[in-house]
């Protein structure tokens, strides 16, 4: 199971990297450690070799590099990059995985994927704080020392010649994590797919975080114990790992978005948007939304509603008298089925052979995966297709209409929190108002503060005919939870709407396939009495 790191650094002490690679080190407070006279302790084992370099110069051969094309001057340009090749533990007795054979693999690696770098190539065998992974450090001048010839992951020609900087791109990296898995497979170890996302996506900090958090809650625990105390928890969680673990509990009990929605607000306190195809999640205590990617591939949009249209389905299997007043009892995931073309008003296909050779094939297509959806949603005659598809129409126009009325209420809660605050920002000057001796002078000297208030007082009778106000606080906590109302019911009817839109073009497409079998019949038949003529 070899797995591809990668750490871009800004630190222009090209020295440090040497000293990690060489020495000991504290990975939960990344220093070095010291022996009794303050001396760095070499490390137990560890294979170390240069490219384009010698490996002990190779701070001086960097800075020098750096001065000739006159690159890494400033604080905020990447002076190295860390690339590291984790192998699988179990590597070590079920595939012999040795250092030196670690060294050799990751010399390979280096050579075949940045030449023309300066770089370092180390292979530990300790692990992480001795955890006893093999692991290979590979790290590069990000500048170039000699020209190279290109590459199939080079995209612009400056990625070939000597002092541009090393320019990783998605393309880039999917060509270095699909180079390691080669090599891997090709050594007979163990390897996952690189390529496909990672199920829970745990970044190089919240790893570390973890780790720091575990030692300290053990540290604490041990304490607890020695008093004689049960601690509570023993298990360290990161913010992340938080957000996960309730994303998951209610996804095991939702049936649709909108279920999802609110029991992740009620519950946890977690909003969650659904935006351009991608599930976006806020908890309590953050101003920016975090995005299912940056979670992990668990809690994109795809699967979650795979698994609630699942806990749908189950639910009605359990409860079949509940499956008429789900409005979601049905759930579909958006295919990309298109209308067929009708060749006979089609003007383009008319004017050119080869572009109406064009459309039948891909009426031919289309057709196919018609069929294949009505098999597929069991739509045995097409008058079931047909009712499906107005009960659907029926729920989008519902859903619309539901939506609608949120947002007037909304509306209202917005009018009702601006007079409100024209009230109470001209409460204290009509005071004034009703104590002054001539309040012919002073409405006229304060007459805009006065109208507002007097305005601000008649819509806000308007809205409490028992003359008692709102707080702002109920409004805007009322305003929230009427928002994530009407988006959660626009969401609704957008996808009621994008499902009737898939059923019409299912029914437009059965209606051109039982046009064209009618027609294929008509003339058999006139061919067959044309025979029978003859």
């Amino acid at each position: 199971m070899a797995i591809l790191k990668h750490i871009a650094s800004k630190n222009a002490n090209y020295g440090s990297a040497i000293d990690y690679l060489k020495y000991q080190h504290d990975e939960f407070h990344l220093v070095p450690v010291l022996d009794e006279s303050g001396n760095m302790l070499l490390r137990e084992e560890f294979y170390l070799d240069g490219l384009n370099c010698n490996p002990e110069t190779f701070d001086l051969e960097c800075e020098l590099l750096n001065q000739q094309y006159h690159k890494n001057n400033t604080y905020d340009e990447i002076k190295s990059h860390h690339y590291i090749i984790s192998h699988d533990p179990r590597d070590n007795a079920d595939h012999d995985l040795t250092g030196e054979r670690a060294q050799a693999i990751g010399l390979e690696y280096a050579k075949a994927n940045f030449p023309g770098h300066q770089a370092l190539v180390c292979t530990h065998t300790d692990g992480n704080n001795g955890t006893g992974n093999i692991h290979t450090h590979i790290i590069i001048n990000s500048l170039r020392k000699s020209d190279i010839e290109p590459q199939t992951y080079t995209e612009r020609p400056i990625d070939c010649k000597a002092g541009y900087k090393h320019h990783l791109t998605k393309d880039y990296l999917k060509h270095l994590q699909k180079s390691l898995m080669d090599i891997c497979q090709r050594e007979g170890l163990h390897q996952v797919d690189l390529l496909s996302p990672a199920a829970d996506k745990i970044t190089q900090q919240e790893y570390h975080a973890q780790r720091r958090g575990q030692l300290n809650l053990d540290i604490a625990n041990m304490e607890l114990l020695g008093d004689g105390i049960t601690p509570m928890h023993t298990t360290f969680e990161t913010n992340k790992e938080k957000f996960r673990n309730a994303i998951s509990d209610i996804a095991e009990r939702a049936t649709s978005f909108e279920e999802f929605q609110r029991l992740l607000k009620a519950e946890y306190g977690i909003l969650v948007k659904d935006h351009r195809g991608r599930f976006s999640y806020l908890p309590a205590d953050r101003q920016k939304f975090i995005s299912a990617r940056a979670l992990g591939s668990n809690y994109d949009r795809d699967r979650l509603l795979r698994i609630f249209a699942e806990n749908a389905r189950n639910k009605e299997r359990n409860n079949p008298h509940l499956a008429a007043d789900d409005p979601m009892a049905i759930l579909f995931i958006k295919s990309d089925l298109r209308l067929v073309v009708d060749l006979q008003t089609c003007v383009k296909a008319q004017q050119s052979r080869a572009y109406a050779q064009k459309v039948k094939i891909s009426n031919l297509q289309q057709m196919a995966r018609t069929v294949a959806y009505v098999q597929e949603h069991g739509y045995d005659s097409y008058e079931k297709l047909s009712d499906t598809t107005d009960a659907i129409q029926s729920k989008m126009a519902k859903a619309r209409s539901g939506a609608k009325f949120t947002e007037a209420k909304l509306k209202k809660v917005n009018e009702q929190i601006r007079y409100l605050g024209q009230y109470l920002s001209t409460k204290s000057a009509y005071g004034d108002f009703l104590k002054s001796g001539n309040k012919k002078s002073f409405r006229q000297a304060h007459a805009e503060d006065i109208a507002k208030y007097e305005e601000a007082l008649r819509i806000l009778k308007q809205h409490s005919p028992d003359g008692r106000f709102p707080t702002m606080k109920d409004l805007r906590a009322e305003k929230e939870q009427l928002t994530i109302q009407k988006d959660a019911q626009y969401d609704t009817y957008h996808y009621f709407k994008d499902y009737h839109r898939e059923l019409q073009t299912v029914c437009a497409n059965v209606d051109n396939i039982l046009g064209t079998e009618r027609e294929a019949r008509r003339e058999q038949q006139q061919s067959r009495k044309n025979e029978h003529s003859l």
